[in-house]
């Protein structure tokens, strides 16, 4: 990689809603399965992201929701179909794509700091000392101080609260100014308040630079008012399209099998009926196997 190549801009213009709609898609999935040995997660998944658009990614355990993150970064194979990332097949180590894996409690000894966490966002995959020491620190500070982690900068991250790690993974994930976002249960374990803080960064950077966002969770309502799409996974198949659409009684109760209750209330969205439902708010459970919708 070109040293400067490193240090692009922290966002770059972002597109219209027109200029998305016509867009290239950032990922595209023609015919796309996923399977380990004769269990099917998911078949023949045609689905399109494009730049500045919101995927919320929901289904119960075990239904492939992490396993299509790592299909998107490279570390996974599709069974079938194909694949393209930014117009290429994906590869592992792009700089174009972001990642923030789901939480993990840290040792509180651990002595890495919070800015060394972000700063191997951007040097992780090359050894030796950086020749650009300044720069490295500048990009460092902007990242932290961009998702209001800069006062904990030097704090070892194993005594940073959930929430407070959460903000430096994604500054770590933004350390290469990608064009695309993989989330992968960032709201796991996280109370109410850093909920939505943890989405409003989200969501202001793929406004404010255009990067797509696909967005694994169990919970749709912290992010429903900034949702574009979703792509349901479940046991008898899939459902891709805006909220509306697919979080309905008519839709979850086919891809189940079995009678499901959507309930609206006071702008959150109630699930109940569905095979092992967490939280009454969406549904968790064991799969049965894959399919079409």
């Amino acid at each position: 990689m070109d040293r400067t190549e490193a240090f692009t801009p922290l966002t770059r213009p972002a597109p219209t809603r027109t200029d998305t709609a016509s867009a290239a898609p950032v990922i595209s999935l023609r015919g796309a399965t996923l399977a380990y040995g004769d269990r099917v997660l998911w078949r023949d998944l045609d689905l399109d992201v494009r730049p500045g658009e919101f995927l919320a990614v929901l289904g119960p355990n075990g239904s492939g929701k992490t396993s299509l993150l790592r299909v998107l970064l490279g570390r996974l194979p599709l069974t079938d179909g194909s694949l393209e990332v930014l117009g290429v097949p994906p590869r592992r180590g792009s700089r174009h794509v972001g990642y923030v894996p789901q939480q993990k409690a840290l040792p509180a000894h651990t002595m890495l700091r919070a800015r060394d966490l972000v700063r191997l966002g951007m040097e992780g995959h090359r050894w030796g000392v950086s020749i650009a020491p300044g720069a490295v620190h500048r990009r460092v500070e902007e990242l932290l101080d961009s998702v209001g982690a800069l006062p904990y900068a030097d704090a070892p991250v194993g005594m940073l609260s959930g929430g407070e790690q959460q903000r430096v993974r994604i500054a770590q994930a933004l350390a290469t100014d990608p064009r695309i976002l993989l989330c992968d249960e960032p709201l796991l374990s996280l109370d109410l308040q850093h909920q939505r803080a943890v989405t409003a960064l989200v969501d202001r950077r793929r406004r404010s630079a255009g990067t797509a966002v696909v967005f694994v969770t169990h919970e749709i309502n912290p992010v429903l008012g900034l949702v574009d799409r979703v792509l349901y996974l479940a046991p008898r198949g899939f459902r891709i399209g805006p909220p509306d659409a697919v979080m309905t009684t008519a839709a979850l109760s086919e891809l189940y099998g079995t009678e499901v209750d959507v309930i609206r209330v006071r702008g959150r969205i109630v699930v109940v009926g569905a095979p092992d439902t967490a939280g009454m708010h969406h549904p968790s459970s064991s799969p049965r196997g894959g399919g079409q919708p």
